[in-house]
């Protein structure tokens, strides 16, 4: 929770609030407001923790119901940043848990650009990192934003040359981002025509994978699951 409290202090001095809501979530508002629709794969049983039959309640996947119900409920402007835990039937490994933290952010007003998310990341990435940090953005498809775009940061490990750590690519993705699509603008009730905006989401644990320079993950899930020492008598 460190590097937690770190990215909250940097966004709330950008003017960012930081809100806190449900684990459990419909299937509405973690998928179809956010433009992903049936069929897509990530509402599989397979990829997703559901409590009923008929797939319409479950462990939220990303933290991104919160944004909707911010534009859902909120005047304009718009500009969040939603924290949580979040749930996927991922199989664990190096970089990789069913229960992991994300951090999403979210900025709606007139005028917003692409230039204002990648200033807005890069910012971010060096005030916690250090102004030497190299990152780069890849072309990418999210059902929610248009354009879409991934951001990695250079493997803290061996410095981009490749290691198990960052699967041998010399690069670690640590978020996916982009527009907000102007569908789901106005399934919210936002004119798309007047507004613009930009989404972000990331893992809380690759970001602190990097910072602390811990190579895997199921380290840091060891502290969520370990006792404290009062509870070892």
């Amino acid at each position: 929770y460190i590097v937690l409290d770190e990215i909250k202090d940097i966004f709330v001095g950008m003017g960012f609030e930081i809100l806190e809501d449900r684990e459990v979530e419909t299937a509405d508002y973690n998928f179809t407001k956010l433009n992903c629709l049936e069929g897509h794969p990530a509402r599989e049983w397979t990829d997703t923790f559901y409590f009923t039959e008929d797939s319409s309640i479950l462990l939220r996947t990303q933290t991104s119901p919160m944004q909707i119900h911010a534009m859902e409920t909120r005047e304009l402007p718009i500009r969040i940043l939603a924290p949580g835990r979040v749930y996927r039937k991922d199989e664990v490994d190096a970089t990789h848990s069913p229960m992991f933290h994300q951090i999403e952010g979210l900025v709606i007003d007139k005028g917003i650009t692409m230039a204002d998310l990648k200033g807005t990341l890069e910012t971010l990435i060096k005030a916690m990192y250090g102004q030497d940090s190299v990152v780069r953005f890849r072309p990418h498809h999210f059902p929610f934003t248009e354009p879409s775009c991934e951001m990695d940061v250079q493997c803290h490990k061996c410095g981009g040359k490749g290691c198990p750590t960052c699967k041998g690519e010399g690069w670690i993705e640590v978020l996916g981002a982009g527009m907000i699509h102007p569908k789901v603008l106005e399934m919210s009730g936002i004119d798309s025509e007047e507004y613009t905006g930009w989404a972000f989401g990331m893992g809380l644990e690759r970001l602190a994978m990097r910072r602390f320079k811990i190579s895997d993950l199921r380290l840091i899930c060891l502290l969520y699951t370990s006792p404290s020492p009062r509870d070892r008598g």
